[in-house]
């Protein structure tokens, strides 16, 4: 399998504080790689600095071969990787719709002369943006919710309304940043179907996740961080009975006297 993303040697420091000591991983295309570790682990900061939010202190990214040095998050986006947030960031007094409509901005190619003319090619490119807006929210499961106001939505389909946008940037990678958090079981058991469904339509994910049972049932490989760096990685069984990785979730291991 060839590689989509590679992640060399990363550091990031805030302050006083290293989040993040030289970190490496690859994705392969087509393959859910989970993120985990426990709370400051340094996992959004990964990919804060992923996606462009952040400057790594220390070396490279590459996408496709690509460097992402330098790269705004508008230029990620458009290079093919999307993400959603650890707290969502909807636009909440817009329609579900018109949240899933801004996300296609970065595949338009209508300007400011289009807009004003309102041309035939601007009046059916908007049309399209409506068509596959309403099919994404359709794909997510909330379509009967496409004219609620994003910020009334409920917690879960706020979630699945994040995803949805992400993918109307037809990303190659799609990284998730807790996208289980505040979900009930039967919806947490939703989500890791439509996972699965995305990554065997073609798009790579990138998953951070605190639902260890989630991440075990969907990922193909699992790498763990703790006090910013890299302390496992492999298939998630094994990656579940690491020493390390259980140490770092429950503390050392009591040594009897």
């Amino acid at each position: 399998m060839s590689t989509l993303l590679e992640v060399s040697h990363i550091a990031k420091r805030f302050g006083g504080l290293q989040a993040l000591e030289d970190v490496s991983l690859s994705i392969a295309k087509a393959e859910i790689y989970g993120l985990i570790g426990p709370n400051g682990a340094g996992k959004t900061t990964l990919f804060n600095v992923l996606t462009g939010v952040y400057a790594a202190d220390a070396g490279a990214l590459h996408f496709e071969g690509r460097s992402l040095a330098g790269l705004a998050p508008h230029q990620i986006a458009g290079a093919g990787i999307a993400r959603t947030f650890q707290n969502i960031r909807l636009f909440a007094n817009l329609s579900a719709l018109e949240n899933v409509m801004i996300g296609r901005h970065v595949r338009t190619r209508t300007g400011v002369i289009g807009a004003v003319l309102r041309d035939k090619r601007t009046l059916k490119e908007e049309g399209d943006i409506v068509a596959r807006a309403l099919s994404l929210l359709d794909y997510v499961g909330i379509r009967p919710r496409a004219n609620d106001r994003a910020g009334g939505l409920p917690y879960g389909d706020q979630r699945r309304l994040e995803i949805a946008r992400a993918l109307a940037t037809e990303p190659r990678l799609l990284a998730l940043d807790e996208p289980a958090a505040g979900m009930n079981p039967a919806e947490r058991l939703a989500l890791g179907k439509l996972i699965g469904r995305i990554r065997d339509e073609g798009v790579t994910i990138l998953l951070i996740e605190h639902d260890v049972r989630l991440v075990m049932n969907v990922c193909d490989r699992v790498m763990v961080l703790d006090y910013g760096r890299r302390i496992a990685e492999g298939a998630p069984a094994d990656v579940q009975r690491d020493p390390k990785v259980i140490e770092a979730y429950l503390g050392a291991p009591h040594k009897a006297a």
